[in-house]
């Protein structure tokens, strides 16, 4: 009788290069990119790392301008020997990012690969180029290229919808690992003074001047407040000066960047999120972050912030640069503690059950999949 040898199936994963900014940089897609690869989507497809932009590189003034030249070129040969059959470039709908990245769109086109687009942020498409016909025909064209533009928010999937008819749109949303931002119990209501903190680059166009202003009105008002502000960014410095100048030197905590534990004490122990932004974000990772901790946000109605939370369930809404309407916000939750803590509870349970990386990484296993069946 025949001996009976079994045989050991050969599993071959689908390739897909992903493009960005190097795993070590601080950024928003880098936090992107750092979860897909180290989610189960990596056990399912075979991730390719492909860094693109100057995050996390350093550079000298004459090296930036030949990796400009260069690098589509080495994509192209990187496309060749490695044989990808899935591109997921990770973009922005502003300047530098844009024609920066459709160098790399044109690149894939041209070898025939299939190209999920996804866009983190940026102006809408109809004000991108405002005014100028020719260049608003280049921009639908170039997002007509992929096979798929992936987007964060509700209102982008509608402004998109409009400028592109008939090109594949999906929305899939940021995501975090929420696990060590649990540890804090949310059952009873807050006591003491409330504890405001920010998270975010120090720029102007993200609120932090009207959040310090918020401050010393609130501190006149005789509330007992202190606000630490975590974070780098160019308007550092003048924002110091600022607190400075308005007497808040003792109730304002510069902390600088913070990471890992010391960004999740950060959270853990912070009342109220203060996010007066009017930057044009994305879906910010500080906003779920937040939440999860049971930190109630106080922001404004940009990007896919609406999509996120509801106004008096999870948080409240103020207009952007409107320092006396964002110190009315905060007051109301310091002098209704009971409420403080439900929305502290619902935001909790809102970003558990849709903004963790188990969905994240299923909706991209959907989108890959798809275009795998088209591939060929």
């Amino acid at each position: 009788m025949a001996r009976y040898e079994p045989r050991h199936t050969i599993i071959v994963k689908p390739v897909c290069a992903v493009l960005g900014p190097a795993f070590v940089a601080v950024s928003g897609v880098t936090t992107h990119l750092n979860q897909l690869f180290g989610s189960a989507l990596a056990q399912e497809f075979k991730l390719l790392h492909f860094q693109v932009g100057s995050e996390g590189r350093r550079e000298s003034p004459w090296q930036k301008p030949l990796r400009f030249v260069f690098s589509p070129a080495s994509f192209f040969f990187f496309l060749l020997r490695l044989g990808p059959a899935i591109v997921h470039l990770n973009s922005s709908l502003e300047q530098k990012s844009y024609w920066r990245d459709l160098a790399y769109l044109l690149v894939a086109r041209l070898l025939g690969r299939r190209v999920v687009y996804q866009v983190h942020g940026g102006a809408l498409p109809e004000e991108f180029f405002p005014g100028r016909r020719l260049l608003t025909g280049v921009l639908r064209w170039s997002l007509g290229l992929p096979d798929a533009v992936v987007l964060l928010a509700q209102a982008e999937l509608d402004a998109y919808r409009r400028f592109l008819p008939g090109q594949r749109l999906d929305v899939v949303a940021n995501a975090i690992r929420p696990e060590a931002l649990l540890g804090r119990g949310l059952d009873g209501t807050r006591q003491g003074p409330l504890r405001l903190a920010y998270l975010g680059r120090l720029a102007e166009n993200k609120g932090i001047f009207e959040a310090v202003e918020a401050l010393a009105v609130l501190l006149g008002e005789g509330r007992d407040l202190r606000l630490v502000m975590a974070g780098g960014g160019p308007d550092g410095g003048r924002l110091r000066e600022h607190v400075a100048a308005l007497g808040l030197t003792g109730r304002v905590e510069f902390s600088g960047p913070v990471f890992d534990a010391a960004k999740d004490r950060l959270w853990c122990e912070a009342d109220v999120f203060v996010f007066p932004t009017f930057h044009r974000e994305g879906l910010p990772y500080a906003l779920l972050e937040a939440m999860a901790a049971g930190a109630v946000p106080v922001t404004t109605r940009v990007g896919a912030i609406p999509d996120v939370m509801q106004d008096g369930l999870h948080g409240r809404f103020v207009e952007p640069r409107d320092a006396a309407g964002l110190a009315r916000a905060i007051a109301r939750l310091d002098d209704d503690r009971e409420g403080l803590a439900r929305m502290a509870r619902a935001g909790r349970a809102r970003v558990l059950e849709h903004y963790t990386v188990a969905r994240l990484e299923a909706d991209f296993s959907r989108i890959y999949r798809s275009l795998e069946r088209t591939s060929g």
